[in-house]
């Protein structure tokens, strides 16, 4: 169990470092006056910093070190 773990932080983290963060689009409603409504799509970003890739396959790695055969 504790190997399956160690090797899901250390792919999740490779995956951090590789990729810093994604963007995706969101519809939002600017006016909502009666039967008219006015809508704008808008870009939202999320990011994470690239060190939080490196603590989890460290992290990853002493649990793997650690677990017992």
């Amino acid at each position: 169990m504790n190997k399956t773990i160690g090797i899901l932080l250390i792919v999740i983290g490779a995956a951090m470092l590789i990729w810093t963060g994604f963007t995706y689009t969101k519809k939002e409603k600017i006016i909502d006056a009666g039967p008219i409504q006015v809508s704008a799509e808008r870009e939202k970003t999320i990011n994470w910093p690239p060190y939080l890739g490196g603590l989890f396959v460290i992290g990853g790695i002493v649990i793997i070190a650690t677990s017992k055969k």
